[in-house]
């Protein structure tokens, strides 16, 4: 099969590409739809991974069904069959990889879980025993596992830069001290609940990013949800703290990335097809072992 690398929906609005997903509008609603670009350093390669949107897509579904009686989301349905009758002609492109959902007013800020110390909150410890400034114990390494799980809010990016964390005060003046407290509480909340299915998998859920928007109800669940872009999922039985762990998500392609001293300024380089192939598998076996299902592409 091949990358679907661009929607083209015709005459459709839309409203936006992302570094995975292309946003449009149908009336009162997004359509949201996931595809096989891949990003690194946070610039897109010029290869795809064919099929990835369709697992991130069905991952975040997975999980929507999970987690809804802890908090509503965004979803209005994901079979392209329900959708208007103007979009079947695109059922190519959207079949097991889109979502029709609501409208919301989105919160500028990503709502960050971390249960592990890893990747941006172990370089910060490393500066100053603290993640986000709330406080650590001495003596932690990359991969320790934290006291209790933390809220750690970060920037929401608007050109494609590296989010950056903040505290909690920074958030509520962003979003109101009610909100950010409202949020706080959902997405550890949300990092509780997953993080005991992932472990029931043998999976450790290390750190997991969140969407909110609000709506006429309240707050609403949004975006993707828990997929190996916007989460770390460590092998339960290979976990050892004091360096990097063996994780479901990129890594293959950061390392080769790493490998041939690309200096990560556009253009993006492709990838070779046996680095395509081995994150193909890893986002396959998330999907497995998450779901306990088979994915077919």
């Amino acid at each position: 099969m091949t990358a679907l690398l661009t929607t083209n929906l015709g005459e459709l609005p839309l409203l936006g590409r992302g570094k995975v997903r292309d946003l449009y509008a149908v009336g009162d609603a997004l359509l949201l739809v996931a595809t096989d670009r891949i990003s690194a350093f946070d610039y897109v390669l010029a290869t795809g991974i064919p099929g990835k949107g369709k697992i991130l897509t069905q991952i975040s579904l997975f999980w929507f069904e999970l987690l809804s009686e802890l908090v509503p989301n965004h979803l209005i349905t994901a079979d392209v069959a329900r959708y208007p009758a103007a979009l079947h002609q695109y059922i190519d492109q959207l079949e097991g990889r889109s979502m029709l959902v609501k409208r919301a007013s989105m919160f500028p800020i990503e709502c960050v879980a971390r249960g592990y110390l890893a990747g941006s909150g172990w370089k910060e410890y490393q500066a100053s025993n603290s993640v986000c400034g709330l406080p650590l114990p001495t003596g932690l390494e990359d991969g320790s596992r934290l006291p209790e799980p933390l809220f750690t809010p970060a920037t929401k990016s608007q050109d494609g830069a590296h989010d950056e964390n903040i505290s909690f005060a920074a958030a509520e003046k962003l979003v109101g001290p009610a909100n950010a407290a409202d949020l706080r509480r959902l997405t550890l909340a949300i990092y509780a609940r997953a993080a005991t299915h992932a472990e029931s998998r043998g999976l450790i859920l290390a750190d997991t990013k969140f969407e909110f928007g609000r709506t006429p109800e309240g707050i609403i669940l949004a975006d993707e949800v828990l997929t190996p872009d916007s989460s770390r999922f460590w092998e339960g039985s290979a976990w050892k703290p004091g360096g990097p762990q063996p994780s479901f998500d990129k890594q293959f392609v950061r390392d080769y990335l790493e490998s041939i001293r690309w200096n990560k300024q556009a253009p993006a380089p492709g990838l070779p097809s046996d680095v395509v192939e081995r994150t193909q598998a890893k986002y396959l076996e998330a999907f497995r072992r998450l779901t306990g299902r088979e994915l077919i592409l």
